[in-house]
Order: structure tokens, then C-alpha cells, then sequence
């Protein structure tokens, strides 16, 4: 019997051989090349020594003001998936009918010096109508593309969301133009302070501090509140939900109402972080706010803000720390392919997320 011992243990090593297929060795030469692109370019951009420590500080700062901002975007599709199970891929650019009419009540607060004469009641008036607009848009959006469809289980609701998001990119396009439009950069926000001897543009702090406080009062409305747990409950098990009494439309409504008010407030702190608007300005930010929703753990609300922060802070730091040292040239052009390689690695080697949770294996 002792004899037989590695016989089988040869048999199960034979046989866990056999069951690798060509897919296997593909993701094992991704992971193999993705950590020698990582490890090796560090060390190499590190020994090289072309970026000082205020550069690296600059980058870091700059990766979580853009992080909040992808946080509070993220937000929106994180919750909508909690409640429903689907993507709402019209949320950027939900977020872009908000900057952009905001913009106009902005750059009027500019011209006549409003703006800078009184910076908290006017930054209050283009948050709130920025608010007030993305929910609205969001209701419509949830009204026309989720409601329909909500109990069949069909690609519909995914294609009627694509459809809602070119419907208003185009809606704003043929309303007020393909011109790029300079956001207002106020007085007040011009200038930087210094901490141990690195200098802080003003807008760092600023947008930093207003994601988080959005970010907060969202964690305690829904962690606090009738309505929160209510939320929590339809998340959980939303025939259970309605079995217990709780209006499960309403809960829905108001899910989205708390994602567009979260992207009316990311829309404005980003364009107050890149001072222009446009009709496109809500793709490519709505697409990495899912990115980071992915990486935190879809549906699940400080994973969303975790993954946020973590994409801005690798994106803006990445290039020049991984791929410069691997002799890329002008690498901050890819800054883009750095985020959407983290959200393929995601998909593929970690489904849940950082902070997600396996729900199939906890239900059963």
C-alpha cells in the first residue's frame, strides 16, 4: 500500500497535466508578462533615477484628485448593479448632461464675478443643478431602458442603456455643439501651498475633500437610514424584499437618484480638474468609473470608492513608474491602456474584486 503512494501521486500530477488547455497558458504567459512589465520597469525607471521626488509627489496627488472623482462616478454604477444586476452604461455620460448644464449656470457665475466674489454659495448652485439634472437623466434612463425589462432576463436592457448613451451624447451635440468649451477656473482656486517642501495646486485639496465628503454622506445614507437599509434588503434578495413590505420601485427610484447625484458632483470637480466640457466628456471617465467599480467589487459601495482611488493613483503614477523603465517613449500616452489592462486582469484573474464578495457561494 506505501508502495502504491507515489504511483498515485504520479497518476493525479499526470492527470492535472492533461487538463491544461491552451487558455491556461495564455493567462499564465499574461500574468508572466504583466508582472515583468511591472517588476522590471520599476526597478529600471527607479535606477535610471529621471523623475525626482516632487515629480513622483505631483503624480500621486494628481492620481487621487482624479481617483475621487472616478469614486463618486463609480458610485452609481456600483449601486445600480447591487440593486438590479445590470450595467448602466448611459451613467457617463448622465454625468456629462450635468457638467454640461451646469456649465452654463458656471461660466454666468464667472462673468459677473459671482464666482469669486462667493465661491460657497455659488459652488452650491453649480452642484446642485448638476445634481438635480444627472438625477433626473437617470430616472428617464431608468424609466425607458431598466423598467421595461426588469424581470426578463435578456441582453435588452444592456443594448437600450448603449443606445441611451449615444442618444445623449448626440442630444447635447446637436444642442449646443462639438466645440470644446473652457470650464471657469475660478481666483480662488489658482495658486498652491507647500507641505514638506512639495507644492499643492489648490484644486488637489479641493476636489480630494468634496469627493470624499460626497463620499461620506453616501456611506451613511446608506448605511444609516431607513431607506439604506432598505436598499441593503432589495440587494439582498429583492422578492424577499417585497415580501416583507418594502416598495421595491422606490427603492429602485431612489438608487438612481443617489447615483446621479454622485455624478453631478464627479462631473463638475472634473471639469474643474481639466477646465473643459464637451458632448464626449462622459465616456471615457464613465467607462474607467465602471473600471474601478470592477476593481473594488461591483456592488459593493467602499469598494467602488476604494477601486476609484486606487485607479487614479495607478494611472497617473503607472506610466512613467512601470513602462518608462522598459524604454517606452512618451509613456503618459498610454495612460489609458494601463487602466483598461487593470480592468481585463480584473475580469479575468480576480471576477469579485478587491473587496467583492463570491454572493453565489455565500447565498448557498
Amino acid at each position: 500500500m506505501a508502495a502504491a503512494l507515489p504511483s498515485e501521486g504520479m497518476a493525479a500530477r499526470i492527470e492535472a497535466l492533461r487538463r491544461i488547455t491552451f487558455v491556461d497558458v495564455v493567462l499564465w504567459g499574461m500574468r508572466i508578462l504583466i508582472v515583468f512589465v511591472v517588476v522590471g520597469g520599476t526597478i529600471g525607471t527607479l535606477i535610471q533615477g529621471r523623475y525626482t521626488g516632487e515629480q513622483w509627489f505631483d503624480n500621486f496627488m494628481f492620481g487621487l484628485m482624479i481617483g475621487g472623482v472616478y469614486a463618486l462616478i463609480a458610485l452609481g454604477y456600483t449601486m445600480v448593479y447591487g440593486i438590479l444586476r445590470l450595467i448602466n452604461f448611459a451613467h457617463g455620460d448622465v454625468m456629462m448632461c450635468g457638467a454640461f448644464t451646469s456649465y452654463f449656470l458656471a461660466n454666468g457665475l464667472y462673468r459677473s464675478g459671482y464666482l469669486d466674489a462667493h465661491p460657497v454659495i455659488s459652488m452650491i448652485l453649480i452642484m446642485g443643478l448638476a445634481m438635480i439634472t444627472c438625477s433626473v437623466i437617470a430616472l428617464v434612463v431608468e424609466r425607458i431602458c431598466y423598467r421595461p425589462f426588469r424581470h426578463i432576463r435578456t441582453l435588452a436592457p444592456l443594448i437600450c442603456a448603449i443606445g441611451a448613451s449615444f442618444f445623449l451624447q448626440h442630444s447635447f451635440r446637436g444642442m449646443y455643439g462639438s466645440s470644446v468649451r473652457a470650464y471657469p477656473d475660478p481666483v480662488w482656486l489658482e495658486g498652491e501651498f507647500e507641505i514638506f517642501g512639495f507644492g499643492i495646486p489648490y484644486t488637489q485639496p479641493f476636489v480630494i475633500l468634496i469627493a470624499l465628503a460626497a463620499m461620506g454622506a453616501l456611506y451613511l445614507v446608506v448605511n444609516k437610514t431607513k431607506m439604506g437599509t432598505a436598499m441593503r434588503a432589495v440587494s439582498e434578495d429583492r422578492d424577499a424584499a417585497a415580501m416583507m413590505g418594502i416598495d421595491v420601485n422606490k427603492i429602485i427610484v431612489f438608487t438612481f437618484i443617489l447615483g446621479g447625484c454622485m455624478a453631478g458632483i464627479g462631473g463638475v470637480l472634473f471639469c474643474m480638474v481639466y477646465n473643459q466640457i464637451y458632448y464626449f466628456t462622459g465616456f471615457l471617465p464613465g467607462i474607467k468609473a465602471f473600471s474601478a467599480a470592477v476593481l473594488g467589487g461591483i456592488g459593493n459601495v467602499p469598494g467602488a470608492m476604494l477601486g476609484g482611488f486606487f485607479l487614479g493613483v495607478v494611472e497617473s503614477v503607472g506610466p512613467a513608474l512601470f513602462l518608462d523603465g522598459v524604454g517606452i517613449r512618451a509613456p503618459y500616452q498610454l495612460r489609458d491602456l494601463i487602466a483598461f489592462t487593470m480592468l481585463v486582469m480584473v475580469l479575468i484573474f480576480r471576477p469579485q474584486g478587491i473587496l467583492g464578495e463570491r454572493l453565489a457561494t455565500q447565498r448557498a
